[in-house]
């Protein structure tokens, strides 16, 4: 794997921190401001639907420069995100700088992508994919866990002037590792647009939206379930969140690794399994080994998801992936907002903490609808199980079907 795709880990390892961080700190953000739990969500939930908008916007008014310049851009708006949520006087405030610092995420991420697979050879793009997005899985080993614990010893504002820190670090990486590859010849706005029409395309925004809301509509809530529900102590969070890391680790690196050989076949066990572990979650939530567990198969089904879906649309979006991959990335944060935000409004409606879990696995089951209904239309269709449609090297369109 080229020395590119680590500076591209580095970035997605700074994103992914101030993107699951807090999720363990909603109990002291909630405190300090003076707002309930249910409110304090709406940090996660802002923080989705700016990811969502800003993929689209920061992608078109990217198409002008480099992929590199964009990318070295994108994190110059994550870092002032991230220092406007420090310094944040009041709780609206806090919640602009989280929406400031998701600009930049769905773009990078989907523009990222597309560079990761540009890189290698057809045959290794989902693994090139899945290499970028560890940095995201690492970051909930190593950065969340500490960002949590710092966060709660010397307050939260100093877990996100840290993060501002990794943006600085992520930049200057992007700006030494990553090659200034030429801009595909022929390829315009409208071919971005034009990719858009492709039903299959569609479906697998789709099965974002659900298959990875799913995972957020238990973990956003995480900290009072396992505090309120489980038993565990506030600071038990930090290792509970590190489990949950590991297991992402583990299902990118084995998703990316398995949606090479059979992409659909992997999306039907994960989404399927999800589905299921996390019905479970509503009952080992009650006994602590059995939670642990849970939430480690969670971030270990949700992510093995990842590199097939974000392989999907690239596959699917014909020669002109750019906006079709970022708006991926903007689908896996709408399915978090929408998790997060019907998460809260069942623990609000007095269903107790656990609630949300139940709201994971139905979207869960619809993401594995979705992803039948796709293979089945597709083989009435008598299209290809795999088509890759990005650039080579030079910026040329390769099409390779396997």
């Amino acid at each position: 794997m080229p020395l590119a795709l680590l500076a591209l880990a580095i970035g997605a390892f700074g994103i992914g921190t101030t993107e699951f961080v807090i999720m363990g700190l909603l109990p002291e953000v909630a405190s300090d401001f003076g707002v309930s739990i249910p409110t304090a969500g709406l940090l996660v939930t802002g923080y989705a639907l700016g990811v969502m908008l800003g993929a689209p916007l920061m992608t078109v008014l990217g198409t002008k420069i480099s992929r590199k310049r964009m990318l070295m851009l994108l994190m110059g708006l994550f870092i002032a995100g991230n220092l406007l949520s420090a310094l944040a006087p009041v709780f609206s405030v806090m919640l602009i700088g989280r929406v400031v610092a998701s600009l930049a995420h769905g773009a990078f991420f989907g523009i990222g992508s597309v560079v990761a697979a540009e890189l290698v050879a057809p045959h290794k793009r989902a693994g090139a994919i899945a290499m970028m997005f560890t940095g995201l899985t690492v970051a909930n080993v190593v950065g969340v866990p500490l960002g949590t614990l710092i966060g709660q010893s010397a307050g939260w504002r100093v877990t996100f002037a840290a993060v501002a820190g990794l943006g600085v670090l992520g930049l200057a990486g992007i700006a030494k590792l990553v090659p200034d590859l030429p801009k595909p010849e022929g390829v315009h706005l409208r071919h971005e647009l034009a990719a858009l029409k492709n039903a299959q395309v569609l479906l697998a925004m789709a099965m974002t939206v659900l298959g990875f809301g799913g995972v957020f509509a238990a973990v956003t809530y995480i900290a009072p379930m396992t505090t309120h529900v489980t038993g565990f102590s506030d600071g038990s969070v930090t290792w509970l969140l590190v489990l949950f890391g590991l297991g992402m680790v583990g299902g990118n690196l084995v998703g990316g690794r398995f949606a090479d050989r059979a992409l659909m076949p992997m999306l039907y066990v994960s989404l399927s399994a999800l589905a299921v572990v996390l019905a479970l979650f509503t009952l080992t939530a009650h006994n602590k080994i059995a939670a642990a567990v849970t939430i480690v198969l969670i971030g270990a089904l949700g992510f093995a998801t990842v590199p097939p879906l974000q392989k999907r649309v690239l596959d699917q979006a014909h020669g002109a992936p750019t906006l079709a991959s970022a708006l991926n990335i903007g689908a896996f944060n709408l399915g978090n907002a929408l998790s997060a935000w019907l998460g809260g409004l069942v623990i609000a409606a007095g269903f107790g903490y656990t609630a949300p879990n139940w709201v994971g696995a139905a979207l869960a089951a619809g993401a594995l609808l979705l992803a039948v209904l796709s293979a089945a239309l597709e083989r009435r269709d008598g299209a290809p199980s795999t088509v890759v449609a990005t650039g080579d090297r030079t910026g040329q369109p390769v099409t390779a079907r396997h």
